[in-house]
C-alpha cells in the first residue's frame, strides 16, 4: 500500500460553523495550501505582511504532504487575498472573536490508498465496515512528532528537565528528515560552530536562528533565555509532541490493563508499536464509547480515586516525573494544555470506492470519504485498515 504519493491523495477540510459577522476587528480568512505546514505557511503570510505572530490565532495544524483548507483571522489584518507559491489565503469578512480550535466542528478527508492488491483491498473494506461499531483508538500520529529525531529526544522533554542547552540544539541544530536545502546548510554551520557564538553569527544568514545566536554572543550561557526567543508557535508545538507522546503512553496502558492482549493488535506509529482493539468485549463497550483521559500537566489535579490516574502515575514515574514538575520552571509560557481526549473516536460518513491505480498496472486504489472530530488523525484510520487481519467475529 502507498499513501501520499500525489498531494492530492490526501486532502483535509477543516469544518466550522463560525460565520463572518459585522463590526468585528479580527479579519476572517480561508488557508488553502499544498506541500507546507500550518505554522510555515503562517509565517510566509506574515512575512509578506509583516505581521506579529500574536496578532494571528488559527484552529489546527494541517498535513504538509497534502493538499488542505482551514481558517485563522488576523488582528487588524489587511481585507484582501494573498497567493504564495503553493499557499492561497482568502479574505473572508470580519469577525468579533480570533478563530481558534474551539470552532472546528470536525475534519472532512479524502485519501487515496494506491498499489494495492484485491486481497488487499478484501481486508481493509472489511476493516471499514467493523470501524463503525468498534471504532479507532485516538493516538495523536506521527504528524505529531516531527521534531523528534531518531533518537526519540524530545525538545520538550528537555524543557521540562531543565536542559536547555539540549533543547536548544535540538530545535536549531538536530537534522530533520524534511528539512530544505537551506535549512540544511544554516544547520550544518550551527554544528559546526556551536559555542563559539561570535563565529557562528558571523556565518549564518538572516533569520530566526541567527537572531537567538545573536543573543547568545552576548550571553553565552544564557540558555534558557535563548530558549524564550524561540518563536512562540514552536515552542508550543515541543511541548504538545512531548505531551501527546505521553498521551499516547497513557491510552496503550489503559487499553491493555481495561481490554487485554486477546482483543488486540498493533499499530506501528513513529514511536513504536501500540495496541488497537480488533473487538471490544461486550462488557466494556459503554466504558471504550464514553471514557476520556486527561491531557497529563502541572495544572492536572491529581485524584488518587479518579480512574485514569493509575496510568498517569505510572507513565509519568517512567519519565522520572510527577504532574507537579510537568512544567517548564522559570518559564510564564508557553504551557501544556489542559482538557480531556476521548479515548475512542468513530469515523463519520465513511464510504469507499475502488478504481484502477493509474500510478501501478495491475493494481487498484482505494478512495476514502470520512469525517472525524478535531484533533482526531485520519492515518490513524488507514493504519488500522492496513495493519492486521480483519475484525474477529469474538465478542
Amino acid at each position: 500500500m502507498k499513501l501520499k504519493q500525489r498531494p492530492e491523495d490526501f486532502c483535509v477540510e477543516e469544518l466550522t460553523d463560525a460565520q463572518v459577522e459585522e463590526g468585528g476587528e479580527f479579519a476572517f480568512y480561508r488557508l488553502e495550501k499544498t506541500g507546507w505546514t500550518t505554522p510555515d505557511a503562517l509565517a510566509a503570510i506574515r512575512r509578506r505582511w509583516n505581521i506579529d505572530h500574536s496578532r494571528v490565532s488559527y484552529g489546527g495544524l494541517k498535513d504538509r504532504h497534502a493538499v488542505t483548507s482551514q481558517y485563522l483571522t488576523i488582528f487588524r489584518g489587511p481585507q484582501r487575498d494573498l497567493s504564495h507559491s503553493g499557499v492561497r489565503l482568502s479574505y473572508l469578512g470580519q469577525r468579533v472573536e480570533p478563530y481558534t480550535s474551539q470552532h472546528i466542528r470536525a475534519n472532512r478527508f479524502r485519501i487515496t490508498l494506491r498499489a494495492m492488491s484485491e486481497a488487499a483491498l478484501e481486508r481493509a473494506l472489511a476493516a471499514l465496515d467493523g470501524l463503525q461499531t468498534v471504532g479507532l483508538p485516538n493516538y495523536f500520529d506521527d504528524q505529531r512528532f516531527g521534531s523528534v529525531g531518531p533518537d526519540r529526544e524530545f525538545v520538550g522533554r528537555e524543557m521540562v528537565f531543565g536542559r536547555f542547552e539540549r533543547a536548544l540544539w535540538l530545535a536549531l541544530a538536530a537534522p530533520y528528515e524534511h528539512d530544505r536545502s537551506r535549512a540544511k546548510r544554516e544547520k550544518e554551520q550551527l554544528r559546526a560552530s556551536w559555542g563559539r557564538w561570535p563565529e557562528c553569527l558571523a556565518q549564518l544568514p538572516r533569520g530566526h536562528a541567527r537572531s537567538i545566536v545573536s543573543y547568545l554572543a552576548t550571553h553565552p550561557t544564557d540558555f534558557k533565555g535563548a530558549v524564550a526567543r524561540l518563536r512562540p508557535e514552536l515552542r508550543g508545538l515541543y511541548l504538545s509532541a512531548y505531551q501527546s507522546y505521553l498521551w499516547n503512553r497513557m491510552l496503550a496502558l489503559w487499553l491493555r490493563n481495561t481490554l487485554g492482549d486477546e482483543s488486540l493488535g498493533d499499530l506501528s506509529l513513529k514511536l513504536g508499536r501500540f495496541p488497537a482493539p480488533r473487538w471490544i468485549p461486550e462488557a466494556y463497550r459503554s466504558l471504550w464509547s464514553t471514557f476520556s483521559l486527561p491531557l497529563p500537566s502541572a495544572r492536572l489535579t491529581p485524584d488518587t480515586e479518579a480512574p485514569w490516574w493509575p496510568v498517569v502515575q505510572t507513565v509519568l514515574e517512567e519519565e522520572g516525573l510527577t504532574l507537579r514538575e510537568l512544567k517548564v520552571r522559570g518559564m510564564q509560557k508557553p504551557f501544556f494544555a489542559k482538557g480531556d481526549r476521548a479515548v475512542c473516536v468513530y469515523p463519520a460518513q465513511a464510504k469507499a470506492t475502488t478504481e484502477a491505480d493509474e500510478l501501478h498496472r495491475g493494481q487498484k486504489k482505494l478512495i476514502l470519504h470520512f469525517e472525524l472530530p478535531k484533533g482526531s488523525y485520519a492515518t490513524i484510520l488507514v493504519k488500522r485498515l492496513t495493519a492486521f487481519q480483519p475484525w474477529a467475529s469474538t465478542s
